[in-house]
């Protein structure tokens, strides 16, 4: 029989959703995949009710309705601090990994390579290596997790075609500050490289810290691939509605990739989405100070508990050092988790280039009640966990 794909050999299934099935198996309480065990706004649910009703059932524009794009337009040049155009600057996509991978594949060829600053979302390598692309990590040192400008520009000096910037970050909270951004920037533009952005967490940011869009900064815009989607913001993972905004000469190339890879994002969801997206700003302080709350309460019961863990900037994981108990394995260590104390977390080496096998990582975006259930189970760790030393 032919063998198969070279480039997928090293791969293996998502550890973070294999981890929900685990999860699953034992009865845990999942906080290992980052999607709430709440509703998304009332608003949001009641207009995809009428849709369904509607004559929203066929392809849209390839590249995202018109309606949707022109709400998401207005809605990023308030918040971007530039005019953005609904024909000529967004690609709608099927969630933001296809946002990513669409990205990647419009700049990038086989043989080129791409930053990727490590810890990562699992994706990024693999991205890079189904784009026939060649990764080079560079390292964020904890506890706050910053780079190294000289690392970093070592990086660069390999003349990679692009960096990703996860901002706020996945999974460790960072959220990098201007003068931290504006060294990617100089880099990036001394080198001539593309940075393609992850900026899913963007409105999920913890005072005093402040998201800087990239393609805000200083002759930045030009060379910035901006990828989100709205499943964070709005609490609906499950509808896979993502977006790149770039420059037009970007997304002519990047639609092309979107129509070959998925045609198009679901229809009646972009029709009910445009009602998130002309909320005002009032929904977003909202949501900062919702997960503001889930983060104070998460970190006090963790902080009770005595289990050492990052406090983080956005986003809404906690890395969490198991070293104290001794395995030689972080995914050991979660399965033992889940089955012995019923809690799911995602083993931190999933994340890591480096070699980091003494962090887990666990998410809030749960109901209050589900959190205090996942507090209780695990203030017992010690009794259910034997020691590996």
């Amino acid at each position: 029989m032919p063998t198969l794909s070279k480039r997928t050999e090293g791969f293996t299934d998502s550890v973070i959703r294999r981890m929900t099935r685990i999860s699953n198996q034992y009865g845990a309480v999942n906080l290992s995949q980052g999607f709430p065990d709440f509703e998304p706004p009332r608003e949001l649910l009641d207009r995809l009710a009428e849709v369904s009703r509607e004559d929203f059932h066929q392809y849209s524009i390839t590249w995202g309705a018109q309606n949707f794009r022109e709400a998401l337009a207005e809605k990023q040049s308030r918040l971007m601090g530039r005019t953005i155009d609904p024909n000529g600057e967004i690609v709608v996509t099927c969630g933001s990994t296809e946002a990513m991978m669409a990205a990647m594949m419009t700049v990038t060829d086989p043989g080129d390579k791409v930053i990727v600053f490590s810890p990562f979302y699992e994706n990024y390598g693999a991205d890079t290596i189904l784009s026939g692309a060649e990764p080079i990590y560079v390292p964020l040192h904890p506890p706050e997790f910053s780079f190294d400008p000289e690392e970093l520009e070592a990086a660069f000096r390999q003349k990679p075609k692009a960096l990703i910037l996860c901002n706020p970050s996945n999974p460790c909270g960072k959220v990098f500050t201007y003068d931290e951004l504006k060294i990617i920037a100089d880099l990036a533009e001394k080198y001539d490289s593309f940075v393609i952005t992850d900026e899913v967490y963007e409105h999920i940011v913890y005072e005093p810290y402040k998201h800087v869009y990239f393609a805000s900064l200083p002759g930045m815009w030009d060379r910035t691939i901006s990828c989100s989607s709205l499943s964070k913001t709005y609490s609906i993972t499950g509808w896979r509605l993502g977006y790149i905004i770039a420059p037009k000469r970007i997304i002519e190339t990047a639609k092309k990739v979107h129509d070959f890879l998925t045609v198009g994002a679901a229809a009646p969801l972009q029709e009910a989405a445009v009602t998130g997206l002309r909320f005002g700003d009032g929904y977003y302080k909202e949501l900062q100070s919702k997960y503001t709350e889930k983060r104070d309460l998460f970190l006090k019961g963790l902080d009770d508990i005595g289990i050492t863990h990052t406090v983080p900037q956005g986003a809404y994981y906690i890395l969490l050092d198991i070293s104290e108990f001794g395995f030689e394995s972080d995914l050991e260590f979660c399965e033992v988790l889940a089955r012995d104390v019923g809690v799911g977390a995602v083993p931190g080496s999933s994340f890591f280039r480096e070699d980091v096998n003494y962090l887990i990582r666990l998410h809030f975006a749960k109901k209050n009640e589900t959190l205090y259930e996942a507090l209780n189970r695990l203030e017992h760790i010690r009794k259910k966990i034997s020691k590996r030393i």
